[in-house]
């Protein structure tokens, strides 16, 4: 890269080659796109030039169109920049000496009326589209309720239910189906209410959780969701081979045959082997498989017919409940009797095998606990709605119905089953008949064991259909690149999905134990309906304009019942496999904060964050910070004063520093910028700079904002930017910029009165300044620096200065340094107590630094200036008498007052003199004592009345003269230090 002129191009200004040959962003932001001014239009010079290539753009009837009218800089009203003009002896800073504010033991503080003018929000380009109209598929009945009742009623009901019954007895029973059913119940209360928010598109619950809470929930508790799925998918299989090998013994392969003691008698019981399970359920889902890559149209054929013999079967079971028959006691059934209710009526917990059948000394125990978890996948079901969301004619009316119809009417059958099953048959019929639906069933039980696994099937395959389109969802989604060989286009078959489904369902079938897959189950479930619950509590909560769900019957508080009821749930079912459950979606979702992709879906944590923030505003906006509590918010000026080289919107250097005003990153950042032109006309170039601006400062690990701002010129710009930038206390109170060092040698005349104008807009705004000379020098994070901080403290600042050399010494780059105090006095001060006050002082407040009292001679002819500052002292009295000539003759010419930038001047030349000399005193102390320092801290002289800006110019470069690398610093007479705890 060749050598740019930071400073506009002059031979004698600084290279910038030492920043940006290590600078990656200056190549980055080199590939944009710059549009037609973007950055080249912040970082235009002083000079009078056209705007390059602008393009106008059309604004709508709704813009609104504002002028600003010029302020004029001489109205009687306007507060002056300096206050009252005192006698001082150190007249050029206009503030109170340090030895008069001393001993310094007061350090009250001047409560500032900072402006409350709201910011304009930015302009948000909204693109409406009219939705592609879908043809009418399914209704309410088919497209959701079907679905669901066939999710829901399921294995469990057909082959665990009498058994759960048997072991935990009526009482315990009904309160078991009272427990799952609640949850399920509010979370298809919360579930109808996302639902009727808006249009859904694909991935069911996945799309609703991610949409409401965020790309890292969604994706997080999407993929347990789809792991739930699958795993559900091999409990269903092996369901149905289990019920068929009941049905069909001599089918089994390996045979078992397990011996049940009672009393002294002993029962063989021939059980499926978990080797037939194992074979027979790998060989059902590689049929399942083929029937799901033939497509849903297949499936969807076929799907009616699975209802058939679901509702069959149960109305099979219950005519025999009726009917069966009290004469065959042996048979272990005793029909509808309020006896045989009495004695199930109590628990009787006892110890099984792996199959269920209770043995004394069996391996397996149980409790109320364990029967959640293997009872709840019996009322999951209901997102099964959902899931069909793309093929249904109104999802807001059939999702909410056909859900809570389902839930409601499962619900009622489960507690009627409680009462039926307790009161037909003994404990021991319970707990030893796994089939005993089938064997209580009227008139064939051979064809309820038909039904049973063919409605097993249809869940089983309505699974492998379902799980794979959730994780091609997740994967269209473009949130993680690992899943991006699940993606498929719209209308296609998802198969690398199906076969990965596949998979993991066959492994849970190598498994082979049905009692142990369901926890798993259980707890994806869960966790998927716990997302669903708080991301109606927190849409509900916040309560957003966006948030008008068509279903009414909706509360942010039963939405948080369910949640919590789900997360209790799962921890009494077992804490270990809720522990790896919770651990697995955090891991899930770190990775996908690590690696995912941005995704702004308008969740609802932005929403709960915009609240928060709009509380805390209105919390800090009624009184000032306390000091205990102040950050630095630098409002970071961008704009240079020349030319950056290519596209570079800042400085990187000025990046740097501001990283220095902040203690262990925290605090904000506003970086601006701004645009000379017409707003109608720039405000495409400006969007275009500030995507720039804010891209530079995040390559530059700057916690903060980019603002650009179009203004006729820089001086209007930035007294706008400084009344209405941030929002009550968060307004910026410090004021960044760099020194104008080219402002002579580029011979920029516009520099003097538009670098006075920001000072003197700053100190009416009470904000604090810091100007950085040298900012080409300022070291990076990695530049060790070595020697001392030197502040020379000469006004009240609030303790400003001091509290930036602490920032400094907080850096890596700073850390080996050490500061220094200087203060400067009168010649007639007692340098001692001085000293000895500004130690306690110091002390205080928990700062270590040595302290030196120099005292200052206010005589004109007192001190002895450096050589070098003796020649530029000449030089300046020489250019300012020119200058001054030149005025003179042009006022006489015109027969006019005096008159300098626009308004008019009143020159005391003996006062000038003075000011000049000060300043050349100043410096000269300055290269006496710090000419080695890491970097000097001086405070900011405000500019004099009346003055022209050139003079005041001449004065900073005095004082600047011959050292590079300096910060001057003016507070805002509020403390931002305190001595108390």
């Amino acid at each position: 890269m060749e050598d740019v002129d930071l400073d506009g191009g002059g031979g004698s200004g600084r290279k910038y080659r030492p920043v940006l040959d290590s600078d990656r962003a200056v190549l980055e932001m080199s590939s944009m796109d710059p549009g037609s001014s973007s950055a080249a239009s912040s970082s235009q010079p002083f000079r009078d030039q056209p705007p390059p290539n602008l393009r106008k753009i059309n604004v709508g009837n709704g813009a609104t169109e504002a002028s600003n009218a010029k302020e004029g800089n001489n109205s009687p009203s306007q507060p002056q920049p300096n206050g009252s003009h005192q006698e001082s002896k150190l007249e050029l800073f206009g503030f109170d000496s340090l030895v008069n504010i001393l001993g310094l033991k007061s350090m009250t503080s001047e409560q500032a009326v900072q402006p409350s003018s709201p910011r304009e929000g930015e302009d948000i380009s909204i693109t409406v589209g009219e939705p592609k109209p879908a043809a009418p598929k399914l209704g309410t009945m088919m497209g959701v309720f079907i679905p669901c009742i066939q999710s829901i009623l399921g294995i469990i009901y057909y082959i665990r239910f009498s058994w759960i019954v048997g072991m935990a007895g009526i009482g315990e029973s009904f309160l078991l189906v009272a427990l799952c059913g609640l949850c399920t119940f509010l979370t298809s209360i919360s579930l109808s209410a996302i639902a009727t928010n808006g249009a859904m598109k694909g991935g069911g619950p996945y799309y609703l959780i991610g949409r409401a809470l965020g790309p890292e929930v969604g994706v997080s508790i999407g993929i347990c969701f789809f792991l739930g799925n699958a795993v559900a998918g091999a409990l269903y299989v092996l369901g149905a081979v289990e019920t068929f090998l009941k049905a069909v013994p001599k089918a089994g392969i390996f045979r078992e045959t397990v011996s049940h003691v009672n009393g002294t008698a002993v029962t063989p019981i021939e059980a499926p082997s978990s080797h037939d399970l194992q074979i027979y359920g790998i060989v059902v889902t590689i049929l399942l498989c083929f029937i799901v890559f033939g497509g849903v149209k297949m499936i969807n054929r076929v799907a009616p017919a699975f209802l058939v013999p679901v509702l069959f079967s149960v109305i099979c079971i219950f005519l025999g409940m009726f009917v069966a028959k009290k004469d065959k006691p042996s048979e272990g059934f005793t029909g509808l009797s309020w006896e045989t209710i009495k004695d199930n009526w109590s628990s009787d917990y006892q110890k099984t095998n792996d199959a269920g059948i209770p043995e004394t000394d069996g391996h397996v125990s149980w409790n109320f606990n364990s029967l959640v978890g293997l009872f709840f996948p019996a009322v999951t079901g209901i997102m099964a709605g959902s899931n069909r969301s793309a093929s249904l004619k109104d999802t807001q009316q059939s999702i909410p119905i056909g859900t809570l119809s389902a839930t409601l009417i499962t619900t009622s059958l489960y507690f009627i089953s409680v009462l039926f099953f307790g009161a037909v048959a003994t404990r021991e019929k319970l707990l030893t008949d796994r089939l005993l639906t089938a064997t209580v069933a009227w008139p064939f039980p051979s064809l309820i064991k038909i039904g049973i696994i063919l409605s097993t099937l249809g869940a089983a395959l309505q699974s492998l259909t379902g799980a794979p389109r959730l994780l091609a969802a997740i994967a269209n989604d473009d949130i993680l690149p690992i899943l991006r060989y699940f993606k498929v286009a719209d209308g296609s078959e998802p198969y690398a999905a199906t076969l990965f489904t596949a998979i993991l369902c066959g492994v849970c079938v190598i498994i082979g134990n049905l009692d142990l897959i369901t926890p798993t189950i259980t707890m994806f479930f869960l966790l998927c309906y716990t997302g669903v619950n708080l991301s109606c509590f927190l849409l509900d909560l916040l309560d957003a304009p966006s948030w008008r769900p068509r279903w009414k019957f909706h509360h942010w508080f039963l939405s948080l019942v369910g949640a919590l009821l789900c997360i209790v749930i799962m921890f009494l079912i077992s804490w270990s496999f809720t522990v790896v459950a919770l651990a697995l979606a955090s891991l899930i979702y770190k990775y996908v904060g690590l690696k995912g992709k941005a995704g702004d879906w308008g969740d609802g944590f932005k929403s709960a964050y915009f609240q928060l923030a709009l509380r805390s505003l209105r919390s800090l906006g009624e009184n000032q910070v306390h000091p205990k509590n102040w950050y630095p918010i630098p409002l970071v000026f961008c704009r240079p004063w020349g030319q950056l080289p290519e596209n570079v919107p800042c400085h990187p250097k000025l990046a740097d520093f501001a990283n220095c005003m902040k203690k262990k990153g925290r605090g904000m950042s506003i970086f601006v910028s701004i645009l000379d032109g017409d707003y109608h006309e720039c405000a495409e170039d400006a969007k275009t700079a500030c995507k720039q601006l804010s891209t530079y400062i995040n390559y530059k690990n700057c916690e903060g904002v980019a603002e650009i701002v179009v203004a006729p010129n820089m001086s209007e710009g930035f007294r706008g930017i400084v009344q209405t930038m941030g929002l009550g206390n968060l307004k910026p109170n410090i004021v960044v910029m760099r020194y104008p060092e080219i402002w002579r040698r580029e011979n920029l005349t516009e520099i003097p009165k538009t670098f006075v104008g920001i000072i003197n807009d700053c100190i009416v705004a009470n904000k604090a300044v810091v100007i950085v000379k040298g900012l080409d020098e300022w070291p990076n994070e990695y530049q060790k620096q070595y020697g001392t901080i030197d502040l020379y403290w000469i006004v009240r600042d609030g303790g400003l200065m001091l509290l930036l050399s602490q920032l400094l010494l907080t850096k890596d780059s700073f850390e080996s340094c050490k500061i220094q105090v200087f203060c400067i006095a009168e010649e007639d001060a007692d340098a001692e107590v001085l000293k000895a006050d500004v130690r306690k002082f110091l002390y205080d407040l928990r700062m270590q630094a040595e302290v030196f009292v120099i005292p200052i001679s206010s005589q004109e002819n007192g001190g002895s200036p450096q050589d070098e500052s003796q020649d530029a002292f000449k030089g300046a009295q020489q250019r300012i008498d020119d200058y001054l000539n030149k005025m003179k003759a042009a006022a006489k010419k015109d027969g006019t007052p005096l008159m300098a930038d626009g308004k008019r001047a009143v020159v005391n030349e003996q006062q000038v003199e003075k000011f000049l000399f000060t300043t050349l005193k100043l410096n000269s102390i300055m290269l006496r004592y710090s000419r080695m320092a890491a970097v000097v801290l001086v405070s900011l002289p405000p500019p004099p009345l009346n003055h022209p800006a050139y003079f005041y110019m001449e004065y900073m470069d005095m004082l600047l003269e011959n050292i590079p690398r300096i910060l001057i610093v003016r507070g805002y007479r509020r403390d931002v230090v305190t001595l108390f705890t």
